[in-house]
């Protein structure tokens, strides 16, 4: 009973804020980007710069609640350690009237999921390849901050001019020294276990299947063995990888089996 109460509390009280509203006196929402779990995105322009911006809202049915202010605010702080022109960049935290936001960058790419699903993009085995070498890099630099992103999926990558951006951090964590290796371990796998789903599903935007029964990726997908072996690393159906430069070698010798099967 308690759910559809909590539903349609959250439904009236999480109503988002009205275009052409002026928040901390500086930013004016354009359009609203979406709706998560505990944030509300909005488009802005930057009365100041002049230029677009991203805030991000907690929900208002959230804003009593300790776990839901300490996911924020940790997205913050990680966000504030972000440095890379393809990752959001963090400008500002504030509060207006009891609820709470932060600004970042507005990175106006085109979301990898409506480029696959509406733009019907096609990544052919090395395509794909080259494409999850990027991304894994751009993984590598949030791992050797001791940062998880621990949400990666093809929702959560930008494309401009075909090169990744890496976006949403609202699930990512932070390991600090004194925490478990174990942890770090378990967040270090999950990210690699999702680049592992995202290249699956790269490749299968080329697969048309005309049998009626679903297979294995194995069985469904014609790809190189040391593609199969990658994969089978990163989905921890073989032993998994212990860092990234182990991908990335791997990466290589793929790319080359499918150069040089052409």
């Amino acid at each position: 009973m308690l759910r559809p109460i909590r539903s349609i509390y959250q439904f009236f009280v999480d109503q988002p804020i009205k275009e052409a509203s002026i928040l901390n006196h500086r930013y004016q929402v354009l359009d609203l980007i979406g709706i998560g779990s505990y944030g509300i995105v909005y488009l802005c322009r930057d009365l100041q710069s002049r230029g677009k911006k991203v805030v991000k809202q907690l929900r208002p049915s959230k804003r009593k609640n300790r776990n839901e202010m300490k996911l924020f605010q940790d997205e913050v702080t990680i966000l504030q350690k972000l440095k890379h022109h393809h990752m959001p960049i963090f400008h500002e935290a504030f509060s207006q009237n009891g609820h709470y936001f932060y600004v970042m960058s507005y990175i106006n790419g085109v979301n990898l999921e409506d480029e696959i699903f509406q733009n019907k993009k096609r990544f052919h085995e090395k395509d794909a390849l080259l494409f999850i070498e990027k991304v894994i890099k751009l993984v590598d630099i949030l791992h050797k901050q001791d940062i998880y992103h621990l949400d990666l999926r093809i929702p959560n990558l930008l494309l401009i001019d075909n090169e990744p951006y890496l976006i949403d951090f609202g699930l990512a964590k932070q390991v600090k020294p004194k925490h478990s290796s174990i942890k770090r371990e378990e967040y270090r796998l999950q990210d690699y276990y999702d680049v592992g789903d995202i290249l699956l599903y790269l490749l299968y935007t080329t697969y048309s299947s005309n049998n009626k029964k679903a297979l294995p990726w194995t069985e469904e997908l014609s790809l190189k063995e040391d593609t199969v072996s990658l994969l089978k690393k990163l989905l921890r159906i073989d032993k998994a990888y212990s860092n990234i430069q182990s991908i990335l070698d791997d990466l290589d010798r793929a790319v080359k089996a499918v150069e040089n099967s052409n």
